[in-house]
C-alpha cells in the first residue's frame, strides 16, 4: 500500500533499526519504546489489521509468532508481552498488522 509507513519501512524508503528480516516479515525497534526492549514484527504483505486476517493470509501470522520466539530466545528474553492493537479505539495508529514485543520490565494487568 503506497501510503503505509510500515510498507515504506519494509521497502527501505524510511530508515529503521532492523532486528530481523526474512522473505515474510520484518522486525525493527520501536521509535517510542514503552519498555527497555520494544520491537515490532510486521508481515511484509500489507494486512490492514487483525480484522483482515483470513484463511489466505493467516500463515504469515504464525510465522510472525515463530520469529518473535526466535528473536526472544536470541535476546535471552524469558518473559515478554506481545500486543496487537486492532482499530482506532484499541489504539491502532498504523493500519498495517504489527506485533509489539515488550520486555525488560514488569507488565501490569490490566494494561492501559
Amino acid at each position: 500500500m503506497s501510503g503505509c509507513i510500515f510498507c515504506k519501512i519494509i521497502s527501505g524508503e524510511i530508515p529503521s533499526k532492523k532486528v530481523y528480516e526474512d522473505d515474510q516479515c520484518y522486525a525493527f525497534y520501536d521509535l517510542d519504546p514503552q519498555a527497555p526492549t520494544h520491537f515490532l514484527v510486521i508481515p511484509k504483505t500489507h494486512i490492514e489489521s487483525a480484522l483482515a486476517i483470513d484463511e489466505e493470509n493467516s500463515a504469515v501470522v504464525g510465522h510472525c509468532y515463530a520469529v518473535i520466539a526466535k528473536i526472544a530466545r536470541e535476546k535471552g528474553l524469558e518473559s515478554y508481552r506481545v500486543v496487537t492493537n486492532c482499530g482506532l479505539q484499541a489504539g491502532q495508529s498504523v493500519f498495517h498488522l504489527h506485533f509489539h514485543v515488550l520486555a525488560g520490565r514488569d507488565m501490569t494487568w490490566p494494561p492501559g
